[in-house]
């Protein structure tokens, strides 16, 4: 009894070994997807009221986590039923995150500034509801980031974890997918609240000694970090993409050998992002026209 006790508790250890080395593995895998995740993440959970900051970056959070419920059964399933169907899958995503990059291209040359991407200032309490819709706009478009984002975490840690048996697979892809979440999140909770840590160091320090240095250079350092991280999110965005289309489609793969692989990834980001821009804004463009003209008719 007490033998097969032990060949139990031998054998979770076994498990639990394959299951760190494995989600070891995943992790590094993924280091680079999670780093564009982070600078996306934290451009698009930046620019409300101090006090509204932590409760939209729940917001998101809450959505990156339903996210990662629906995309690693989904994943799972797939791998072991349909493996052909996650590369395009992957390729979609791809097209979404091309198009997101260029979209934020244009609009900071072409249609700058703009509201959506200014701070959420004090109004009265007539413009709440606005604010309340800018609010869910910003949570409603970075959960869909991190949607994109989260496929291709969730199939590099997949593949990486691909001759493992099904349970070790399950438990590394939830892990790696949970530590994106928690990881990322986090890290940006903390970016976004260095101003008020900056505040308080200078109000505890009576706005004087090295505190208070530290405090004010929190403060000034904020709105850098912001910029840094939306110009690094935009960069970030192409590069997935890129990298979606030049690992999952032959001829991308080996079209123009002789460039370095981040302006080959960069290059088809822009290009395939274009493309979707031009089709979207012309298919816009045409519904807009159909609608006035029909309007008027409708109307008689």
């Amino acid at each position: 009894m007490a033998s097969g006790f032990f060949a139990i508790l031998d054998d979770i250890a076994f498990l639990m070994d394959d299951v760190a080395l494995a989600t070891k593995v995943a992790t590094k895998k993924t280091a680079g997807i999670l780093g564009d995740d982070l600078a996306v993440n934290a451009e698009k959970a930046t620019g409300f009221l101090s006090e509204r900051e932590l409760p939209v970056l729940w917001a998101i959070t809450k959505g990156s986590l339903v996210n990662k419920l629906i995309i690693v059964p989904i994943a799972l399933l797939l791998s072991v039923f349909l493996p052909a169907a996650i590369k395009y899958i992957l390729l979609l995503g791809g097209l979404y995150l091309a198009y997101e990059g260029v979209e934020k291209i244009i609009e900071y040359f072409f249609h700058h500034p703009k509201k959506e991407h200014t701070v959420i200032k004090e109004t009265p309490q007539g413009s709440a509801e606005v604010n309340l819709e800018n609010e869910k706009d910003k949570i409603k478009s970075a959960v869909t980031t991190d949607f994109i984002l989260s496929i291709e975490i969730v199939i590099i840690a997949l593949g990486s974890a691909a001759e493992q048996s099904i349970t070790i697979q399950i438990v590394t892809v939830s892990a790696v997918a949970l530590l994106a979440t928690v990881g990322v999140y986090g890290i940006v909770a903390l970016i976004v609240r260095s101003d008020d840590a900056g505040y308080k160091l200078i109000k505890k320090s009576g706005d004087k000694g090295i505190l208070s240095k530290l405090g004010h250079m929190l403060v000034k350092a904020l709105p850098v970090m912001i910029k840094v991280l939306g110009a690094v999110g935009t960069v970030a965005l192409l590069l997935v993409s890129g990298g979606i289309f030049v690992h999952n489609i032959e001829y991308f793969h080996h079209l123009f050998p002789a460039l370095p692989a981040t302006i080959k990834e960069l290059g088809f980001g822009l290009v395939m992002g274009l493309i979707v821009f031009l089709l979207a804004t012309g298919f816009k463009k045409i519904f807009f026209k159909n609608k006035q003209t029909s309007g008027p008719q409708t109307s008689h």
